[in-house]
């Protein structure tokens, strides 16, 4: 998978107010001036715990 995880609000302030950053998966909200990052860890086996 060569595109990036989009998220649609921010896990601070719920906004919808982002925009990419420099870096892999980097992201900033400008109601609240955060910057996080999306990462994924791994998938998941079906009833919960890591594969």
């Amino acid at each position: 998978m060569s595109e990036r995880a989009v998220p649609y609000h921010c896990p601070y302030c719920g906004e919808e107010n982002l925009f990419p950053q420099e870096g892999h998966g980097a992201w900033e909200c400008r109601s609240c001036l955060r910057a996080f990052t999306v990462k994924m860890l791994g998938m998941i086996r079906p009833g919960g715990g890591a594969a």
